[in-house]
């Protein structure tokens, strides 16, 4: 995913936030033993929000311990003890890392694509293991990379259904996090999360997809527009809140067991925190 789905740290307790970190400190451990190195390139607060909502549907507690960073001896962090992280996370983020290579490749000219082309190598048997530990996983991702494909190679201009497949593959990813027939909101809660992504990617690189001629839903509308950044304020700005409002309420529906003031602060406050950077970005 995009990094875009992350806490507010200033609304967390201290507490909360070393916890939160812990989380996206033990992924990061997992993707390393599990898929290689080069698979910690995939990790983002994204996937540290999925494994936050699985934990969050299941009891038991989530007890942590201080170790040197992997990737910096110098310094300790909080992990999560024994078999506490729900190992789906770490294999979405390394088939996920896979197809953002192949779409990068497809993208980019000869020599930058020659650099993603090298990563691919590393990451292939990561990504092999994954689809063989998750193969609904596999089936997810390649689905959600086929339609997104279909339409970007038709040019289609309508955000709204350039959305659709992220909000789809979201959905679904989701909706593997049930427990006790919770499926319905969890699928609405990646459906809205997922559109809102898409929308707020796609507004970020705007600017740039229009100066290299890449595909963007937002292009045709934008070029009627003198000024860009006022184009995203008045034609983007209002779907984005939409699709969090509708987030907020599916989130409601979901029996949360615990975290749930994290999970909250991502949903209410650090989803429109992240927005308003990339729109007030853009601005400047």
């Amino acid at each position: 995913m995009f990094g875009y789905v992350k806490a507010y740290k200033p609304e967390l307790r201290i507490k909360e936030f070393e916890f939160y970190k812990a989380v996206y400190c033990s992924l990061c451990r997992d993707l390393g033993k599990k898929y290689g190195i080069v698979s910690r390139f995939s990790l983002s607060y994204d996937f540290t929000f999925l494994a936050l909502l699985q934990m969050s549907l299941q009891g038991g507690n989530a007890p942590t311990s201080r170790k040197r960073c992997v990737c910096n001896p110098l310094k300790k962090c909080n992990y999560l003890c024994g078999d506490c992280l729900p190992p789906m996370s770490a294999a979405a983020a390394q088939i996920m890392l896979y197809s953002k290579l192949n779409d990068n490749i497809a993208d980019e000219g000869f020599f930058k694509g020659s650099f993603y082309r090298v990563l691919k190598l590393f990451t292939k048997k990561g990504y092999k293991k994954a689809c063989a530990e998750y193969p609904n996983l596999k089936d997810i991702f390649d689905e959600y990379i086929k339609a997104q494909n279909a339409l970007e190679n038709a040019n289609l201009q309508d955000a709204d259904k350039a959305a659709d497949p992220t909000a789809k593959m979201l959905s679904k990813l989701f909706a593997l996090c049930a427990v006790d027939g919770e499926t319905r909101a969890l699928e609405r809660l990646g459906y809205c999360m997922g559109r809102w992504i898409y929308l707020l990617d796609a507004a970020a690189d705007l600017k740039q997809d229009i100066k290299k001629g890449r595909y963007n839903p937002f292009t045709d509308a934008a070029k009627a527009y003198q000024n860009i950044n006022q184009f995203l304020k008045d034609k983007v700005l209002g779907s984005l809140n939409i699709c969090i409002t509708e987030a907020e309420a599916a989130f409601e529906l979901i029996s949360i067991m615990r975290f749930k003031n994290i999970l909250g602060n991502i949903i209410y406050i650090g989803l429109e925190d992240s927005q308003n950077k990339i729109i007030n970005k853009e601005s400047k």
